[in-house]
């Protein structure tokens, strides 16, 4: 036997033949148990409009549905989001993208999204219910204080209007 001993050498293969160092195995396994429990949940109870699911065969990447809530200038509209987990979710945040595009101070024109639970706020008790409910929240509370584009704050503060009838148009073109 050549080396430090049998049992050593062969978990140091093992663990390379899985991807990686054993560390890091044990956290996307444990990572994808607990996206798999949070699947399981978003499945029995989704919210409202809301709906998400991996994208194929990989748990850390899924496609997720948010149609626009009545009263808003996103009526009906089908958005489409991007989310991908990483592997050492639930310590760090998912990233969630728009795929759809939408006239929204809070979302830049590459779909990247100013929320602060995706961020700063971000805790391991979030879920991605919580996530969801929240992007949902947007729709009809945006927060122009912190925009993305601050062009369309701009807007929203001075002609909520004439910005609502923008967001409706681009609603229709792009998200329907």
């Amino acid at each position: 036997m050549l080396g430090g001993g049998g049992k050593s050498s062969s978990s140091s293969t093992t663990a390379a033949a899985a991807g990686g160092t054993w560390v890091s195995t044990t956290s996307v396994s444990a990572s994808g148990r607990r996206i798999q429990r949070e699947m399981s949940e978003l499945n029995a109870d989704p919210p409202p409009h809301c709906s998400a699911a991996p994208k194929g065969d990989n748990l850390f990447h899924w496609v997720a549905t948010i149609i626009g809530p009545p009263g808003t200038p996103y009526q009906g509209g089908i958005f489409f989001l991007d989310i991908t987990f990483p592997s050492d979710y639930p310590f760090q945040p998912p990233k969630v993208v728009f795929k759809t595009r939408i006239y929204h101070c809070n979302v830049d024109a590459a779909g990247n999204l100013s929320l602060d639970i995706l961020k700063d706020s971000w805790s391991p008790a979030l879920t991605i219910t919580k996530v969801l409910t929240a992007i949902r929240a947007i729709f009809t509370n945006p927060d122009p204080y912190t925009p993305l584009i601050s062009g369309v704050a701009r807007l929203y503060l001075a002609d909520k209007a004439k910005h609502d009838e923008i967001a409706a148009e681009w609603t229709l073109r792009f998200a329907k």
